[in-house]
């Protein structure tokens, strides 16, 4: 339908783009001249989905009345509506794009067995696939650690690999960036997103801006580029990638006034964590941040990008800053061409899309003021990106979180075991001694910070005096440095700041998510066996934006985020017990204590090398022939038919879901009748809890699954790569080891209690024996169910273990979409309320009865039976947000929906 454009507003329009071409484009002002609401007043990222509207109207699946909507949004009166947004692209990274390509494979082979044409199952806007979470850090320290580290990832993922190629010959519109070039979002911003994009259309080449949702949450970072995205799950993505739109209910837009400059001292990353603690105390789940003011012009677009990439840590749909003249310098530096960025200025500023110092601001839903000259060094940790600790306060805080009870962020160790300590023993006989606070990983990693050239070089800097000085890092920290391009390698080469960071220990390691993701690889085992006895809460400083537990390491309990130099700093002084502004980093070679004021780069001093960073040539150079570098990329061979995958029986990587089996079937909203309980679970339950990325326990369900089908321990991978076999992920879901279901008090990890006979178990071995039994499951939760990582196979495993519901305080976005999206019911307690007020201990069983006519967020009746023969009821919000979702639960889920409509569509592929 989308072909077939219409343009009931007239606004459809041409621009001369400077080099005596023209385009097409729907003209926004043309609203405000008909007088249907005032354009020029909406927030820029509310201007952006209008546009997309404007542009898509067909009287299907985007209406008149969808733009009349968002024209008239009202800042202070939000409409509590849905409106369809229809993305330019989408972008993928590989543990959730194999997942993406799996089901696309999945629903071909559903097409043929239930007689449809498969080539309908074709990507229908421009996909991008980016492999970058499967490197590991299993070298470190030395030259050939890059090498080295490259070998093993290929050795470990070969079939993974073989299929993205089939994936890549199979299917249109799909592109894929080999293992090695960088991260999925550092890629986006320095080389796939253009700012403004054309193509060809009912035979005239038409200019939109460049929008895209991705399958991982921190898509947001493009924001920082005027690009309006976000993440979404793989479930979401996939229907989209098929053509549907997203459909959202309105949102609020929180605007964020930047005033002043930041001080000598403070980083880019220091101003992130302000922003994510003071936003997510705000409250902005769902919303869209804005940022304006005066001080947005001090912004360089890399700090910019480092904010926005923060968006899931402080809660928001996304933080948006619009297009100005920083943007298009950065596409300069960055090599795009002079064509590209003529056509991202004319096209903004024909717009309203064009943000300068004079432009009136916007009108917001609320504003919340941050001053740039009040930003101050800083850390988060050691279990959430929002607990942000001024570096003045780092030893303090990491001491109270000693005793500190669980729920305030801390370890609540008995006294005795509050100054334990223990030795490292090294194969040479000699010992080290090692505390709490030992820091046993330091790693500069994420795209949050390794995109911006700053903190880069400002970590080289700091290294290259350390060195001067005769610092050294203790023998018991793993360094690394993962960039997120192979630019800042050249850049940090050519200004002479590589070779001191080797020597610290911060040698490349490879291109990509490593230890921000749980791809931190092994500790040694002398260090493990002495964290062990000592029963240690041992800590990982990264520059990274997630430090949820059990994600980094499992031997690390405390986990802090940070700048890249301060990560420098922290290796230095091997402790997180320590105060960096009054004790040493260490003693010089003169055998003179080194503080941190010793080492710290100025601005100045930074600034001085940034002239390395952005370079057009060096963009241009390394991003000409992403496919030419890579010659075991290249070396995979593609085999089989380009329309069907062909599914091996013994794989542990790629496996046929059966999501599609029950396809015959007529849709149907059905009640849910004698569910039992399978986790009841507090706040802040992340989908790292729900659904692992990290390593697989030898005696978890996945562990013994892998063994009793003969792989050995040393090639388990991760679950994060295995997420393309779904008899895998189903025994990972709840697996978490730091997991603390309330139905086993004071136990940590995937267990739960077998209701029936009080069995304690696995909750993947209870969650068999409830489906051999034919028991529904429910899940109970507390605030903030499923923030984190967009990922898709914590809603597809809960599932498949047999959850039919979830009831929690409140959802984070992206996993209470996903649920829908999976089939799974998605009820919210009423304000105020929570299991606690109810009495519920996880051993009753629920009722709930819904109707065939179901809507949006209605109220639902829950009907509570317990043990002693007792009952009574409470009514909660059903968190099906909109009419479409409505549909989605009634077809079994979003992939089912649209693959039932390519069923009965008899138009030819």
């Amino acid at each position: 339908m989308s072909d077939n454009v219409l343009d009931p507003f007239g606004a459809r329009a041409t621009l001369d783009v400077g080099d005596g071409s023209r385009v097409s484009y729907y003209r926004l002002q043309k609203l405000e001249e008909s007088g249907i609401a005032p354009i020029s007043k909406l927030p820029f990222s509310i201007r952006i989905l209008l546009e997309s509207a404007l542009r898509e109207v067909n009287d299907y699946d985007v209406t008149q009345d969808d733009v009349v909507k968002l024209a008239k949004w009202e800042a202070k009166h939000v409409a509590d509506e849905e409106v369809p947004f229809k993305p330019a692209r989408v972008i993928l990274q590989d543990f959730t794009g194999v997942a993406c390509v799996v089901d696309l494979a999945a629903m071909r082979s559903a097409m043929k067995r239930f007689g449809g044409n498969p080539q309908k199952i074709q990507p229908q806007i421009p996909v991008d696939l980016v492999i970058d979470h499967s490197v590991q850090v299993d070298l470190y320290g030395t030259a050939n650690a890059v090498q080295f580290n490259l070998d093993m990832e290929f050795e470990r993922n070969r079939e993974r690999y073989e299929f993205l190629r089939w994936g890549q010959q199979a299917f249109q519109n799909f592109r894929v960036v080999p293992p090695g070039v960088g991260i999925i979002h550092q890629v986006n911003l320095e080389y796939l997103a253009k700012g403004v994009l054309t193509r060809m259309k009912n035979g005239e080449r038409l200019a939109l801006p460049d929008s895209l949702v991705g399958t991982d949450s921190h898509t947001t970072m493009i924001n920082g580029l005027g690009v309006l995205g976000w993440g979404v799950g793989g479930i979401e993505a996939e229907a989209v990638m098929l053509g549907q739109p997203i459909y959202l209910v309105m949102p609020e837009v929180i605007g964020v006034r930047l005033t002043g400059r930041l001080r000598d001292g403070a980083t880019a990353t220091d101003l992130a964590l302000t922003v994510t603690q003071q936003l997510r105390a705000r409250g902005v789940v769902d919303k869209f941040v804005e940022f304006f003011g005066s001080g947005l012009s001090s912004v360089l677009l890399p700090d910019r990008a480092t904010i926005a990439n923060m968006a899931p840590e402080y809660g928001a749909t996304m933080g948006f800053f619009p297009v100005d003249d920083e943007t298009l310098r950065y596409l300069r530096g960055t090599g795009r061409t002079a064509a590209e960025v003529a056509l991202v200025e004319r096209y903004s500023k024909e717009q309203g899309l064009f943000r300068t110092d004079s432009t009136p601001d916007a009108t917001y839903t609320a504003v919340v003021e941050i001053d740039l000259d009040s930003i101050q060094p800083s850390l988060a940790g050691p279990k959430r990106p929002e607990d942000r600790v001024l570096l003045s306060d780092m030893k303090q805080s990491f001491q109270s979180s000693l005793r500190a009870p669980i729920k305030k962020q801390g370890f609540e160790l008995s006294e005795e075991k509050v100054s334990s300590s223990a030795e490292i023993k090294f194969d040479d006989g000699h010992k080290t001694p090692i505390k709490h606070g030992a820091v046993v990983i330091a790693a500069i990693t994420s795209c949050t910070n390794t995109s911006n050239p700053s903190v880069m070089l400002a970590a080289g800097l700091l290294a290259k005096k350390a060195v001067a000085r005769g610092l050294t890092v203790p023998e018991y920290v793993k360094t690394s440095l993962a960039p997120g391009s192979r630019v800042v390698t050249e850049y940090l080469t050519e200004a002479g700041l590589l070779d001191p960071l080797e020597k610290l220990g911060f040698g490349v390691v490879g291109y990509g998510c490593t230890t921000c993701i749980g791809n931190s690889g092994p500790v040694a085992d002398n260090i493990n066996e002495a964290v062990e006895e000592g029963d240690l809460v041992v800590s990982a400083v990264l520059s990274g934006n997630r430090n949820f537990e059990g994600r980094i390491n499992p031997i690390v309990r405390a986990n802090y985020l940070a700048s890249p130099p301060m990560v420098v700093a922290y290796a230095l002084a091997g402790t997180t017990d320590i105060d960096l502004l009054t004790e040493p980093l260490g003693r010089g070679s003169d055998g003179q204590d080194v503080y941190l004021r010793d080492v710290w780069p100025s601005q100045q001093e930074i600034a001085a090398e940034f002239h390395y960073a952005l370079d057009p040539a060096t963009f241009q150079r390394l991003y000409a022939d992403l496919n030419s570098f890579n010659p075991l990329w290249n070396a995979i061979p593609v085999s089989g038919s380009p329309d069907f995958y062909a599914w091996r029986d013994d794989s542990t990587y790629v496996h046929e879901p059966p999501f599609f089996e029950t396809l015959d079937q007529a849709p149907v909203i059905e009640s849910i009748h004698n569910a039992r309980v399978l986790g009841l679970f507090g706040d802040s339950i992340t989908t790292d809890h729900i659904s692992p990325a990290g390593n697989i326990a030898s005696d978890s369900p996945a562990g013994r699954y892998l063994l009793a089908h003969g792989v050995q321990k040393r090639d388990f991978n991760t679950y994060g790569t295995r997420r393309g076999n779904d008899l895998i992920m189903l025994r990972g879901t709840f697996a978490n080891i730091r997991l603390k279901n309330q139905l086993v008090p004071g136990v940590e990890g995937g267990v739960t209690k077998y209701l029936p006979t009080g069995e304690v178990l696995s909750i993947f071995d209870a969650a068999e024996k409830y489906k051999a039994d034919g028991t529904p499951l429910v899940v109970i939760a507390g605030k903030a169910y499923g923030m984190g990582s967009s990922r898709d196979w914590a809603a597809k495993g809960t599932y498949l273990l047999g959850v039919r519901t979830v009831i929690a305080e409140s959802y984070e976005r992206i996993h209470r979409s996903n649920l829908v999206g999976m089939g799974v019911l998605p009820l919210q307690f009423n304000s105020g309320e929570n299991a606690t007020t109810f009495g519920l201990v996880g051993t009753e069983s629920f009722d709930i009865e819904l109707p065939e006519n179901l809507t949006a967020r209605q109220d639902i009746t829950v009907h509570v039976s317990r043990a002693d023969g007792s009952a009574f009821d409470f009514v909660v919000t059903l968190r099906i947000d909109t009419p479409v979702e409505i549909d989605y639960y009634r077809n079994g889920g979003i992939l089912q929906t649209v693959l039932r409509g390519l069923l009965t569509d008899k138009t030819p592929a």
